[in-house]
C-alpha cells in the first residue's frame, strides 16, 4: 500500500467524525451546572480594593486619564526593551488592579513565564478581580488538566479559546492534518493580538507572547522582542478592541469545546489549583520582587516613561478572519501602510519575516521611484538567526527586488548579537534585585542613558538550524515602525501577507518625536555591524561572467518554480577590523565589509538543503507562510 494510500483513508475518517462536531447544548449546560457547582469560591480579601498593591504605573496611567480632554489627551507611554522590566511590569499592574484584568495572546505555554502569568492571573481572581483571558487556540493551553482546573478556580477568571480546530483545545496530528485539508481558510486565521489591559487605564502590547522565549528565559534560543506599555485614553480603545473579540463567535468558552466538556461531565471533583513547578525558582523570585520594588521600579520604567499626548491603539476587527477583503476589518493594517507612504525622509522596519505583501511592495517602489526617495532601512533575521527557515527562504528569494526597486538597505540579526547577550545576563541573574545595575550600566558604554536596547523571546517549536558555531542564540521577533522621527509603531504586526490578509493584529501609534527617536536608536542597535550582517551586491570581479551570472539569476527569481540558480545577486557583507560602518550604496562599502556568504554561520543540514528548496519552489506558499 501506497503512502498516500495509508493515510488517506485514517485523514478522510478524521475529516467525517470531526468537521462540524459542536457541543450540544445539553451537553454545554450541564458543564456549565457542574462548573457553577464545584467552583472554588474561597476568597484571599474581603477590602473594597480587593487588596490591590499601590503601583506607580497605574498611578501615572490615573493621572494621565484625569489631565485628558477630547482635544488634548494626555498619556504615559514607556518602551519596554529589555525582557526583566517586561515582566515586571506585567506583574506589577496585575498585583495592582482594582477591577478587571483583559488578556489577550497567541502563545501561552506551560513553562517558567507561562505559569508564572497565568499563577498571577489566579491570585488577582481569588481576591475579587475580573479576569478574563482571550488565547488563540492552537498555540496555547493545550493541556485538558489545566482547562479542567481554570473553569474552576475561580468565578472571578474564564478562558476562551480563539477558532479552536473543530471545536477542540487539544488538536492532534491528525485533526491538524484534517483541519488543513477540510476547513484551510477557516484554520489558517488566528488571532495574534497581544494584550494585557488592567483596570481600562493601562495596557502592554506589542510582540511578547506567554512563553520563555519571549523574556529571554529558554536555554538555548530566545528572541529580540519589544511591548509598549500605554497608560491614558489609549487604554478606552484597548477595551473596546478586547470586547469586540471576547464576544465574537469564534471566542468560545472552555464549556463548549468537546475535549475540555468532556473532561468536566466525566469527572464532578473539583480540580485544585496547584502551586506552580518552576525550573528557575529564583529567577522567578527575583522578577517577582522586583515588580513590587518602589526603588526598581522607579529607575527601570518609571524614568523610563515620556508623557505624549496622541497615541492610538490600533486592532484589526475579528471579522478580517471572516471576510479579509473588507476594508474595516483592515484597519490597523491599512493604517501601517498609509503611515508608510507618508514618509518624506526615512522609514526605520523591524520585522522577523521580510516578505512583503503586494501592497507593501506597492507602496516601497512608489517610495523609491520618488525623485528623492527616503531611506528605507530594514532590521529582520538571518537564516542563522531565525526558526521560520521556510519564511527567510521567500526573503531570500527576492533580494534584489528589495535592494534595486524598492531601496532597502538590508541588516540580517547576528545570531549571537552582543546587544542581546546583555540582556540575557540580566534576565538569569539569581539575584537580589538590589544587585541588578541601573539602566544605564546595563549595556556597552557608547549606549546613551535612555538605554536603547530591545530583547525578548518570541516562542515557537521550530528548532533553528544548525551553526557552525556555539552558545546562547538569539532571533529577532520584535514588530516595529519610524517613520520621519514622527510616527513610532509597536505593535504584533509582521508586515508579510499572513499579517496582511489573515491573521488579526494590533499595536499602538505614538505620534511624539522623543518616543519616535528612543524607538529609532533601539531600532538601529540590531543593525550595528557587532549585531548584524549587511545585505548588498556582489562585488564584479570578471566583468562578463558577472554580469551573465545576474541575468540568469533574474529569470531565475522570477520564476515561480525551479528557481535553482545557486549565485544570487547578493549576499553577506561583515565589516573588517579597523573599518568604520558604511551604508552598501556608499563608493568605498567593498574596501571596509568582505563577503562571508549567503548563509553566514549556518552548517550544512536539513534545514539549508529545504531553505533552498522553499526558495527553488516554494513561491506559491508565501502568503500562509
Amino acid at each position: 500500500m501506497s503512502v498516500l494510500r495509508r493515510f488517506a483513508l485514517p485523514l478522510l475518517l478524521a475529516l467525517l467524525s470531526l468537521q462540524g462536531c459542536t457541543v450540544s447544548r445539553a451537553q454545554i449546560r450541564r458543564a456549565d451546572a457542574i462548573v457553577a457547582a464545584s467552583a472554588d469560591r474561597s476568597s484571599s480579601c474581603a477590602q473594597a480594593d480587593h487588596c490591590a498593591l499601590p503601583s506607580p504605573l497605574l498611578a501615572a496611567a490615573t493621572e494621565a486619564l484625569a489631565a485628558s480632554t477630547p482635544e488634548r489627551p494626555v498619556h504615559v507611554v514607556t518602551l519596554l526593551d529589555d525582557s526583566v522590566p517586561a515582566m515586571a511590569a506585567r506583574i506589577n499592574l496585575v498585583r495592582a488592579a482594582r477591577h478587571s484584568i483583559d488578556v489577550q495572546t497567541y502563545i501561552w505555554d506551560q513553562d517558567d513565564a507561562g505559569q508564572l502569568m497565568l499563577d498571577e492571573l489566579v491570585q488577582a481572581a481569588r481576591r475579587g478581580v475580573r479576569v478574563r483571558i482571550l488565547a488563540d487556540q492552537l498555540f496555547s493551553f493545550g493541556d485538558l488538566d489545566l482547562l479542567d482546573r481554570l473553569t474552576r478556580v475561580s468565578p472571578n477568571l474564564e478562558v476562551r479559546l480563539y477558532n479552536p480546530t473543530f471545536h477542540k483545545a487539544r488538536t492532534q496530528p491528525l485533526e491538524f492534518a484534517a483541519g488543513v485539508l477540510c476547513c484551510f481558510m477557516q484554520f489558517n486565521q488566528r488571532m495574534h493580538n497581544k494584550l494585557l489591559l488592567v483596570d481600562d487605564r493601562i495596557g502592554i502590547t506589542g510582540g511578547r507572547n506567554y512563553q520563555n522565549r519571549y523574556f529571554n528565559w529558554d536555554d538555548s534560543f530566545n528572541y529580540v522582542d519589544r511591548d509598549a506599555m500605554v497608560g491614558g485614553p489609549a487604554a478606552l480603545q484597548m477595551a473596546a478592541s478586547f470586547e469586540r473579540f471576547w464576544n465574537h463567535p469564534r471566542a468560545l468558552p472552555l464549556t463548549h469545546l468537546r475535549d475540555v466538556n468532556r473532561r468536566i461531565l466525566s469527572d464532578h471533583t473539583p480540580p485544585t489549583w496547584p502551586a506552580p513547578h518552576y525550573r528557575r525558582p529564583a529567577r522567578v523570585a527575583r522578577v517577582q520582587q522586583a515588580a513590587e520594588d518602589p526603588a526598581w521600579l522607579q529607575t527601570w520604567l518609571v524614568d523610563a516613561s515620556r508623557r505624549v499626548g496622541r497615541v492610538e491603539y490600533f486592532s484589526d476587527l475579528p471579522a478580517k478572519t471572516d471576510k479579509p477583503d473588507k476594508r474595516r476589518a483592515l484597519d490597523f493594517t491599512h493604517h501601517i501602510m498609509r503611515m508608510i507612504g507618508e514618509a518624506k525622509r526615512e522609514v526605520l522596519l523591524q520585522t522577523p519575516y521580510l516578505v512583503m505583501s503586494k501592497r507593501a511592495q506597492h507602496i516601497f517602489r512608489t517610495l523609491h521611484r520618488r525623485a528623492d526617495p527616503p531611506l528605507v532601512i530594514v532590521s529582520t533575521n538571518s537564516l542563522a538567526s531565525t526558526d521560520a527557515f521556510a519564511v527567510y527562504a521567500m526573503s531570500y528569494k527576492h533580494r534584489k527586488r528589495y535592494l534595486k526597486k524598492f531601496g532597502f538597505e538590508i541588516h540580517e540579526l547576528k545570531p549571537h548579537a552582543p546587544s542581546a547577550a546583555v540582556d540575557n545576563e540580566l534576565a538569569n541573574l539569581d539575584l537580589d534585585t538590589t544587585a541588578l545595575p541601573p539602566p544605564e550600566a546595563a549595556g556597552p558604554a557608547h549606549v546613551p542613558a535612555a538605554r536603547f536596547r530591545l530583547l525578548g523571546s518570541r516562542g515557537s517549536s521550530n528548532r533553528p538550524a544548525p551553526l557552525h558555531s556555539t552558545g546562547l542564540r538569539f532571533g529577532l521577533h520584535a514588530k516595529s515602525i519610524v517613520v520621519d522621527d514622527v510616527f513610532a509603531m509597536v505593535g504584533s504586526h509582521n508586515f508579510d501577507p499572513r499579517s496582511d490578509h489573515y491573521n488579526t493584529e494590533s499595536g499602538v501609534i505614538v505620534y511624539d518625536h522623543d518616543f519616535a527617536d528612543q524607538l529609532r536608536h533601539s531600532i538601529l542597535r540590531s543593525t550595528q555591524p557587532e549585531n548584524a550582517w549587511v545585505i548588498a551586491p556582489r562585488r564584479s570581479k570578471v566583468p562578463v561572467l558577472t554580469d551573465i551570472n545576474r541575468a540568469i539569476g533574474t529569470v531565475s527569481e522570477q520564476l515561480p518554480l525551479f528557481d535553482l540558480w545557486p549565485f544570487r545577486y547578493a549576499t553577506s557583507f561583515d565589516l573588517k577590523p579597523g573599518c568604520q560602518p558604511l551604508r552598501a550604496t556608499d563608493p568605498n562599502f567593498y574596501a571596509c565589509y568582505e563577503p562571508v556568504g549567503d548563509f553566514p554561520d549556518v552548517a550544512l543540514s536539513p534545514k539549508l538543503i529545504i531553505t533552498r528548496m522553499v526558495t527553488a519552489f516554494g513561491v506559491g506558499a508565501k502568503g500562509i507562510l
